[in-house]
């Protein structure tokens, strides 16, 4: 879809970062925006921001976890505009930390409420209207974590390995279909964002949040990836790459091709020569 002004491109966890530079990205195309977040207040000033400098912008406040509310973001986002065109499955959530056989069940639930059946409300919600129309591009977030696994993630690493299975399936059904609708994936390192602050939004109805165990490697892991993140490219370059993916059709975009070429390396002789999994991917 080469020409993006005055289409209606929808960001899942706009308030902040990816969804947020995915945003103010479709805004300097001139798209307008539906933003959907769960974090309230977040989403109210991101909104804003992006009205008072020119876009025709929504603010929506959405579970994507639930499909009532994905879907009720479906419907207001086409009762208002009356079509849409690019969809970006983007809101995710960390995981605790706990090791896979350990730790509460509602981490799991939470994780996997968010970041995987949160993309797969989203696509049930709005690829029919794209179908319909014959027109548009679905941008689903996974990770680097899609690609490699480190421990101490099981949650995180599980879904964003399911996002990028999940993606592939919806491009090939809409090429056996015929079908215009393009798909992407993206599969970034580490980015500035606040990922890992993510259990702020922890739902109510799991309970009380668990926090972080207090086990070793996980934190270990945890004081890492926080280096990394605030060391790490802004995501504005991510949604740079994905504009330009939507354009000519790319389906994997990367904010790290040499992390993603160790990690297809790695998993060639994991799978091919039987060799034993090592950890990281850049």
């Amino acid at each position: 879809m080469e020409q993006l002004e005055g289409k209606v491109a929808v960001v899942t966890g706009g308030a902040s970062g990816i969804g947020r530079a995915l945003a103010e990205r479709f805004a300097a195309e001139g798209m307008k925006l539906v933003l959907a977040d769960v974090e309230e207040g977040a989403l109210a000033a991101t909104a804003k921001e992006l009205a008072d400098g020119g876009a025709d912008t929504r603010g929506v406040v959405t579970d994507v976890a639930d499909r009532g509310s994905v879907d009720a973001l479906a419907t207001r986002t086409l009762e208002e505009f009356g079509a849409v065109h690019v969809v970006c499955n983007n809101a995710g959530v960390g995981g605790l930390g706990h090791p896979t056989w350990d730790g509460p069940l509602s981490a799991w639930e939470w994780v996997l409420g968010v970041n995987l059946w949160g993309v797969i409300h989203g696509i049930r919600a709005f690829v029919p209207a794209l179908v319909e129309q014959d027109e548009g591009h679905v941008v689903n977030t996974a990770s680097m974590a899609g690609l490699a696994a480190m421990p101490f993630m099981g949650p995180y690493t599980t879904t964003k390995h399911a996002v990028v299975g999940l993606s592939e399936v919806l491009f090939h059904e809409l090429g056996v279909r015929g079908s215009a609708v393009g798909v992407s994936v993206l599969c970034p390192n580490f980015l500035r964002t606040n990922i890992f602050d993510s259990d702020r939004n922890w739902p109510s109805r799991l309970g009380e949040s668990p926090g972080r165990p207090d086990e070793p490697g996980a934190q270990f892991i945890f004081d890492a990836g926080q280096a990394l993140l605030e060391s790490s490219p802004n995501p504005s370059m991510l949604a740079e790459a994905t504009v330009d993916a939507i354009r000519g059709r790319r389906f994997v975009v990367l904010s790290d091709s040499d992390a993603a070429a160790q990690a297809m390396a790695t998993r060639r002789d994991v799978v091919v020569d039987g060799v034993a999994p090592t950890l990281g991917f850049g």
